[in-house]
């Protein structure tokens, strides 16, 4: 089995609790949704294809890394592949995802270490009925170095806090607030991010805010 992959990179992490952290980024093809604040490029047009153990052995020669971050796209549309891969690499697995994709994540869970979901939020993704989805993906995923992160823009209602709060509370994960990035900078003011994290706070401690520090340092 082959699969295409857009790109293989090492950098730090930018996002959430385990920023600074030296990573090996294996960025998938595919993704099941279509968000509206979507930076990535999909084309695959340069993507190379990979057999699992091909991939093994170019992760394993990272063993400086943190650990390698499967990102996308969406990695979990490559269930198949991952659960070929996963057994063969030997640094700790960190799956970016959009936490989603409940039955493909039970399948591959007892290989993965660290899981970085996303919450999204109808307002800023343009997507709806997710909600249930998260839930199941956060149940599943309990036991594992869990947080899930939060894109959000000037839309972000008191209903989606309340909603993202109870699910944080439901299942003990760190809330991590993230403010949409466009190409000027942040999509919103200094005292709109400040007044949203207090609404977030005032139901839910276990939140902090982190910005995309990757794209402050111009990096990768």
């Amino acid at each position: 089995m082959k699969t295409k992959i857009r790109e293989i990179f090492t950098s730090i992490q930018g996002e959430g609790p385990y920023i600074g952290y030296k990573q090996l980024f294996i960025r998938f093809c595919k993704c099941n949704l279509n968000c509206n604040y979507c930076d990535t490029d999909f084309t695959q047009e340069s993507a190379k294809e990979y057999s699992a153990p091909e991939l093994a052995e170019i992760i394993n020669r990272h063993y400086d890394c943190h650990s390698v971050s499967f990102t996308g796209g969406e990695p979990l549309t490559e269930v198949e592949f991952l659960k070929e891969l996963l057994p063969l690499i030997k640094i700790p697995a960190y799956l970016e995802t959009n936490a989603t994709l409940n039955d493909n994540l039970s399948e591959i869970i007892k290989y993965i270490d660290y899981i970085a979901a996303d919450i999204k939020l109808p307002s800023c993704t343009g997507l709806s009925g997710l909600w249930e989805k998260h839930d199941r993906f956060f149940k599943t995923s309990q036991g594992k170095k869990l947080f899930a992160k939060i894109v959000f823009d000037s839309n972000i209602t008191n209903q989606e806090i309340e909603i993202a709060c109870s699910l944080g509370k439901k299942y003990n994960i760190e809330l991590v607030l993230q403010p949409k990035m466009t190409d000027s900078g942040i999509s919103v003011t200094k005292d709109f991010i400040e007044q949203t994290l207090d609404k977030f706070i005032t139901k839910y401690k276990n939140v902090r805010l982190i910005p995309q520090v990757h794209k402050f340092l111009d990096i990768r």
